[in-house]
């Protein structure tokens, strides 16, 4: 296989469909370590492989493919969803989804617009992991609460499961500060990043993580990242709405935006909050605001190294 042949990968929990641009060339993987590691090896050279992000599912074929030579690629979901809406793609099918995939990376490349995925240390891979689960409990627990809580029959019942839960979360973030706090860097980063107005510590830890896991180049890059960004709507005279792009992970987006009703709240960080609604913002809209704001002060005291200030948020404030 040559450098310039690219590969797109619909994966499942089961297994993956591969597809090669141009060749017609596909089939199917199980997607366990034997099968995945078989299949990469198969091949007499390496190339370029994409998968779309799927929470956990892509990551044993990420990490392993990266690890035997290959260049791999993460897309994001609604990206790839779109891409094969514009082909005219009549059926949805695994297949249809991996060429979809491969065709995308081949034109991406082509125009040197995607970028090399590398995975995180082992602990930095742990600590996401952690993260992850801790976000999938607290979802749980709130649908578990909304589901039962009008039934007053289950009342003592469900104190037992929330007690339950609850453990279970403390003993999450035991492991995820223990994760932290094995990394020199990362934790002196988390302390930091812990101290800003509203941000707690799953989002300091998950900044933390993230920011020396990628390298940033600036703060608009890491925002852009947040899906946070405001996507333009316009047309000629016409100034549309605006509306954040949601390209990023959705976990990160929920705790920054939940960062910033905490800040909204405070005695300190409430005049930045009035500030921004006096400009005739939306609670919404000035919540999203707060939150990319407070996701620039993280990226610069990471970038500086320098402890949080009020004034960073808004000098008037201070």
């Amino acid at each position: 296989m040559q450098d310039a042949v690219f590969i797109g990968i619909d994966v499942a929990k089961a297994e993956v469909v591969y597809a090669v641009d141009g060749s017609g060339d596909s089939g199917k993987v199980a997607n366990d370590a034997e099968s995945l590691l078989a299949w990469l090896l198969r091949w007499p050279g390496k190339g370029h492989l994409a998968v779309e992000s799927t929470g956990r599912y892509h990551q044993l074929l990420a990490n392993l493919a990266h690890q035997a030579g290959w260049r791999v690629y993460v897309f994001n979901p609604a990206d790839v969803r779109r891409y094969r809406q514009s082909l005219g793609v009549r059926g949805k099918t695994d297949r249809n989804d991996a060429e979809a995939i491969a065709q995308m990376l081949a034109e991406r490349h082509a125009r040197r617009r995607c970028r090399p995925w590398t995975p995180g240390t082992a602990s930095q891979q742990l600590l996401d992991a952690l993260l992850r689960r801790r976000a999938t409990l607290a979802v749980h627990r709130r649908s578990i609460v909304q589901a039962t809580e009008d039934i007053a029959s289950l009342a003592g019942a469900l104190a037992q499961a929330r007690r339950a839960i609850d453990a279970l979360i403390e003993a999450l973030d035991a492991q995820i500060l223990e994760c932290v706090n094995a990394n020199e860097a990362i934790a002196s980063t988390y302390q930091r990043l812990d101290a800003i107005v509203g941000i707690g510590p799953q989002t300091a830890a998950l900044l933390a993580n993230l920011l020396h896991r990628i390298p940033f180049a600036k703060a608009d890059a890491v925002v852009a990242y947040s899906g946070l960004d405001p996507r333009p709507n316009d047309s000629g005279q016409h100034r549309g709405r605006r509306r954040i792009t949601k390209r990023g992970p959705p976990e990160m987006r929920r705790l920054l935006f939940l960062a910033a009703q905490a800040a909204a709240k405070s005695k300190a960080a409430r005049p930045v909050y009035e500030a921004i609604r006096a400009k005739g913002f939306s609670t919404t809209q000035a919540l999203v605001i707060l939150a990319r704001k407070l996701l620039r002060v993280a990226y610069s005291i990471w970038k500086t190294g320098q402890s949080f200030e009020l004034g960073r948020l808004l000098p008037a404030a201070a």
